[in-house]
């Protein structure tokens, strides 16, 4: 009797399928099988591409002469520490009694790379059929569905083959360009050190981060702190005192001042204390209300989770890193309660959003938040989740966004407390899209004492809309104020001078009733003024949670508005791969991350090999070059750029790079190097003037 064969990326895969299939399964070594299905896994990656002294064993020693190293036919080797499951799974790929193969590794680029080396390696015969599973989470009827409306494998050649170029790329450019770098820079870089040995290494990606978190440590170094001074108007207002900031007008006499900061305050503290001088001597103790403004403002409900929103998120929230949430949202995928975890899209699809309603029903079994789900239901919002920002077919790629799928509650209580409190994050963010908006209501003051104009901006809630599922339960309530978890997203470099226009105030219900009945002329008794001094600040450093998503918008570091938007959505690396790259820049001991606050610095190190590259492959530190790769195995996926073009360009590319490495001779430039950077991480004293002196001879050498 002949079987079907369903080949899973893992272990725990294999089982739920086991499950769905519905057949009484016996448990073999490595796979398991039932009276018409044989259920087997891979662990991870079983076959890997070959070292070079795989193809000649001159090439295992680093030389000149042996690079730049581009073979036209690469080859393969099944990893050692797994052989013995190549074994098994290659017995069963080519088992006379296997009528049909279903592929059934994650779904996605780097799944079916898995499955596509071990067909090769195995040598499955040519004419045996083989199907395409794809499936967004792990549940029996979405197994299901993708069983039976699995395609022929041959409808995802493209995705392979850019599968096998996005390999070949790291490989060549990882091997020739560390090999090169390392040779021509690696032993005086060594020395500056203090250490035995090193190894330049680099890659497509690692180095385009590194060369991120760098400048932003750079930025740092070199901003100068501006002090400023502002003046503060305190006047009555309905029984509470309210606080009016000072804003030049063409009636001021400081107009077009040179000791303004900006419109709002002085550079000098003696200017704003004239000005306070001149107010209070001037005998009238009121302010004229001169302009009022209200408006309603809305504030509709976050777009969904991809991966990349939800590491920022739980990196701001828990502290842990993208690796940590990636486990713990394949973890949550793997136990049936939310799809699959690496997508880069935050919408839905319309196939979806015409039974959503099976997932919010799911999550009326969820303690947590079954009132809510039961309120969606009843309210019928979710009818016409189709036609909002939050359904978009052209926005989906390989999957959608990463939601609950009601189902697996069963599985909640084997969960930690802090996968539980993901899980949570992730049905609150689903179940506040079918919420409405929050409202607002916005008060804008504008009052004039003497002749100098001062102004406040209030803004209360009115309804709280979606806020009321969004907060979670370990959240502080007081620190929730305007839904703080989703603010990130706006602003994914998280780059500010810490000068933002001030903030609106809140106010209380005194204050909010004098408000409302506030009109143009009314007088305001002033009580005092004050002055605030502050003073400008840094970017911020990057956390890990948003070095990801800057990862995810290379494009903000593209000035050329037409090149930005060619590559939007092909950013640094891919949703499966960030964490892992930042996780081997801190191996390789190029980053620092602080476990406590998540922040991400360079080392002494990672600074060193950033100088380095800057002066011989600097494309490798371009966000553009990065992010144009990615976009080119998008397109060998989608079809729209043949293999043997992309494969022309890298060659090329790597071949150019490499000989240009190789005619260099500026190492002993790294002296200057060291000397400039080293003071920053030993906090040694060292005067400005020869800091810049050492900065100027490494910028020439590099």
């Amino acid at each position: 009797m002949s079987k079907n064969l369903f080949i899973t990326e893992k272990p725990s895969v294999a089982s739920q399928f086991s499950q769905a299939l519905h057949e009484n399964m016996r448990r073999g070594d490595g796979f398991f099988e039932g009276d018409s299905s044989v259920i087997t896994w891979c662990v991870g990656h079983l076959v890997s591409m070959s070292y070079p002294e795989e193809y000649d064993p001159a090439l295992k020693m680093w030389r000149y002469d042996t690079i730049p190293f581009i073979p036209d036919t690469y080859k393969y080797q099944v990893i050692d520490n797994v052989k013995k499951q190549f074994a098994i799974v290659k017995g069963l790929l080519t088992r006379d009694d296997i009528a049909c193969i279903y592929i059934c590794t994650d779904s996605g680029r780097e799944g079916e790379y898995i499955y596509r080396l071990v067909d090769m390696m195995a040598e499955v015969p040519k004419d045996k059929p083989r199907k395409r599973v794809w499936i967004d989470s792990q549940t029996e009827e979405e197994i299901a569905r993708g069983i039976r409306e699995a395609k022929d494998w041959s409808a995802y050649d493209n995705l392979s083959d850019a599968a096998y170029l996005r390999a070949q790329e790291d490989y060549l450019m990882g091997i020739n360009f560390t090999r090169a770098l390392t040779l021509k820079y690696a032993k005086k870089c060594a020395q500056l050190l203090g250490m035995e040995r090193l190894t330049v290494t680099v890659g497509r990606v690692m180095t385009c981060v590194l060369g991120i978190v760098v400048r932003r440590e750079q930025e740092i170094r070199n901003f100068v702190k501006t002090p400023f001074y502002k003046v503060v108007m305190k006047a009555d207002m309905g029984g509470e005192e309210a606080e009016l900031l000072w804003k030049v007008s063409e009636t001021s006499e400081f107009m077009g001042s040179p000791l303004l900061y900006k419109d709002n305050g002085f550079r000098e503290r003696a200017a704003a204390e004239k000005l306070i001088t001149d107010l209070e001597s001037s005998g009238d103790k009121t302010a004229e209300v001169t302009e009022i403004s209200r408006k309603t403002e809305k504030k509709n409900p976050p777009l969904l989770f991809n991966l990349a929103e939800l590491q920022n998120v739980c990196s701001k929230l828990f502290k842990i890193s993208p690796a940590d949430t990636l486990n713990i949202a394949q973890e949550l995928y793997e136990k049936k309660l939310t799809t699959y975890p690496r997508t880069d899209a935050r919408v839905l699809s319309t196939a979806v959003c015409k039974e959503i309603n099976k997932n919010i029903s799911g999550l009326k079994s969820y303690p947590m938040l079954s009132a809510e789900s039961a309120e969606v239901l009843v309210g019928g919002a979710w009818k016409n989740i189709a036609k909002t920002k939050y359904c978009n077919d052209k926005a989906i790629t390989d999957h959608y966004a990463i939601i609950p799928t009601g189902q697996g509650l069963g599985n909640l209580g084997s969960l930690s407390k802090l996968s539980a409190d993901v899980y949570e994050l992730i049905c609150r963010r689903f179940l506040s899209i079918f919420y409405p908006a929050a409202v607002y209501k916005k008060t804008m003051i504008t009052a004039l004492e003497v002749r100098e104009t001062f102004t406040a901006s209030y803004k209360v809630l009115e309804d709280e809309g979606y806020m009321k599922v969004f907060n979670c339960s370990f959240q502080n309530r007081n620190e929730q104020n305007e839904d703080k978890a989703d603010k990130p997203e706006d602003k994914p470099d998280d780059k500010s001078d810490g000068n933002d226009d001030d903030e609106d105030q809140t106010a209380d219900e005194t204050l909010k009733k004098a408000l409302e009945t506030l009109k143009k002329g009314d007088k305001l008794n002033v009580n005092s003024h004050e002055i605030k001094e502050g003073e400008t600040t840094p970017p911020k450093r990057y956390t890990s949670g948003s070095i990801i998503l800057t990862m995810e918008n290379a494009g903000q570091f593209i000035e050329d508005e037409e090149l930005r938007s060619q590559i939007k959505g092909s950013g640094i690396g891919t949703s499966a791969t960030r964490a892992e790259i930042l996780t081997k820049l801190q191996t390789i001991g190029y980053l620092n991350l602080n476990k406590k606050t998540q922040v991400i610095t360079p080392t002494i190190l990672g600074e060193m090999i950033y100088y380095i590259v800057n002066g011989s492959i600097p494309a490798l530190l371009d966000a553009k070059l990065t992010a144009s790769w990615e976009k080119g195995l998008s397109g060998v996926a989608d079809g729209s750029i043949t293999s043997d073009d992309y494969k022309d360009k890298l060659s090329r590319f790597v071949t150019v790079k490499t000989n240009e490495v190789k005619g260099k001779y500026n190492s002993d430039g790294l002296d200057a190097v060291y000397r400039f950077i080293s003071p920053y991480y030993k906090n040694a004293d060292k005067g400005e003037k020869s800091k810049k002196a050492d900065k100027a001879k490494a910028d020439s050498a590099t």
